[in-house]
């Protein structure tokens, strides 16, 4: 069985993946349906989302704390977000990304430190 870090990461990865199409995919896909069609369609995909982050945040658990799981959730998410935008959104690639993975990183350096 795979360590409990490396399983609860890659969980979050794939849950990642999901919530981000959940959240944001509509904006591209949906734009001319009614916003309640979109809720729905976004449930539906965030269903799966779900079932990849309880199991994944109940494996970690035990490694990590609550504070290291919601860092590495954000490490996470923003990891998934950036690419997503770039080229699944076609939004530009801005410093602005790097700058907030500097700030995350910072966040990282202080929940994981002790």
């Amino acid at each position: 069985m795979a360590h409990p870090l490396l399983l609860t990461t890659l969980l979050l990865i794939a849950s990642n993946v999901f919530m981000t199409f959940a959240w944001y995919g509509h904006l591209k896909n949906f734009t001319q349906s009614p916003w309640y069609i979109a809720a729905l369609i976004s449930w539906g995909i965030a269903l799966f989302e779900y079932l990849l982050q309880v199991p994944a945040n109940r494996i970690g658990y035990g490694t990590l704390n609550l504070s290291q799981l919601k860092i590495l959730q954000e490490v996470i998410t923003l990891s998934v977000f950036v690419p997503f935008s770039i080229w699944y959104m076609n939004q530009p690639l801005k410093m602005d990304y790097l700058y907030a993975a500097i700030c995350l990183m910072g966040a990282v350096y202080f929940i994981f430190r002790s």
